[in-house]
C-alpha cells in the first residue's frame, strides 16, 4: 500500500510490515498528516495475513522520531479546541500502535524525543543503536505529556525513573535507557537492522495466534488492580488450544520438522 502522505513510507517484506517516518529534514518530527496516516497503515498490516510483525523506524540516520512537529503548533495547538482536536488525532495513532494484534518493534537510531518516545513506548519491543538519545522535554515547553503515554512510561520504567525523565527533561543515552528498562537492547549502529531482522524472523516463525494471545494476556496482566479480565485471557488461551496451528505444532514436534503455522 502507499500512505496517504509521502511523509510515511510503507513496505511489506518477509512477513514484516515496515512503517517509516519520513520527515528527515525535521528529524522525522510527526506532522498532523503523519498522525492521521498511522491508524490506516496499522489497519492495512493487520488485514494482511502474510504480515506477522510490524517495525516502526525513522528515515535517515539522525533520528527515529524527534517528537511532534513544533512548527505546526501555532496552527494546530494554539487554542483549547485545537489542542483537543490534535490530541484526539494523535491519541488514535498511539492507540492503533499499542492495541494492534501484531507484535511491534521500534527500531531506533538517533533522536527518540517527546512524541517520538511515545511512539516507541507504544511498541512491544524497542531495539536501539548505541548512539541513540531519549528525552521527554515537556517541562521545557510548558505542556503536559499525554496521560496514556505517561502511563506506558511508568509501566515500562517504573515511577521513579519516569519522574526523573519528566522532571529533568534531559537527554538520556542508550546505555542509561537500557539500564532503566526503557529499551530492550542497545546494539552497534551497524548491527541495528540485522538485529531487528533476526528478531522479526524468530517471531514470524512462531504461531501467530500464540503471539497475539500472549500480547493480549500480558497487556491485561499489567492493568491496574481490578481491571484484569481473566475471562478474556482464558478465551485467548482456549482459542490457541483449539487452533489448526496447535495441531500443526504437535505434528511437527513428533515428526521432528519445522512447523508451518497459518495463523488459524
Amino acid at each position: 500500500m502507499s500512505s496517504a502522505t509521502p511523509e510515511m513510507i510503507v513496505k511489506k517484506e518477509a512477513h514484516i510490515g515496515w512503517m517509516t517516518f519520513n520527515n528527515p529534514l525535521r528529524m522525522n518530527a510527526v506532522t498532523l498528516d503523519m498522525w492521521k496516516a498511522i491508524p490506516e497503515i496499522v489497519a492495512d498490516f493487520e488485514a494482511d495475513p502474510d504480515i506477522r510483525v510490524m517495525v516502526l523506524t525513522g528515515a535517515g540516520d539522525r533520528a527515529f522520531v524527534a517528537g511532534a512537529d513544533i512548527s505546526q503548533f501555532e496552527e494546530n495547538r494554539s487554542s483549547a479546541d485545537a489542542v483537543n482536536s490534535y490530541d484526539e488525532i494523535s491519541g488514535r495513532a498511539f492507540a492503533a500502535i499499542a492495541e494492534t494484534k501484531l507484535p511491534t518493534i521500534a527500531m531506533i537510531h538517533g533522536y527518540c524525543i517527546g512524541g517520538g518516545l511515545g511512539i516507541a513506548l507504544s511498541c512491544d519491543i524497542r531495539i536501539a543503536a548505541d548512539h541513540s538519545t531519549f528525552a521527554i522535554p515537556a517541562a521545557k515547553l510548558g505542556l503536559a505529556y499525554p496521560l496514556e503515554g505517561t502511563h506506558r512510561l511508568v509501566e515500562i520504567v517504573g515511577p521513579s525513573f519516569a519522574k526523573e525523565i519528566f522532571y529533568t527533561a534531559r537527554q538520556f543515552s542508550a546505555e542509561e535507557a537500557l539500564q532503566m528498562g526503557l529499551i530492550n537492547r542497545s546494539v552497534e549502529a551497524k548491527n541495528l537492522e540485522q538485529t531487528t531482522h533476526a528478531m522479526c524472523a524468530q517471531i514470524a516463525e512462531n504461531a501467530p495466534l500464540t503471539v497475539t494471545a500472549e500480547k493480549r494476556i500480558i497487556d491485561e496482566l499489567v492493568k491496574e488492580p481490578g481491571n484484569f479480565d481473566r475471562a478474556k485471557c482464558e478465551a485467548l488461551a482456549a482459542e490457541c488450544f483449539s487452533s489448526e496451528d496447535y495441531a500443526e505444532g504437535r505434528a511437527a514436534f513428533m515428526q521432528k520438522r519445522k512447523p508451518q503455522f497459518k495463523g488459524r
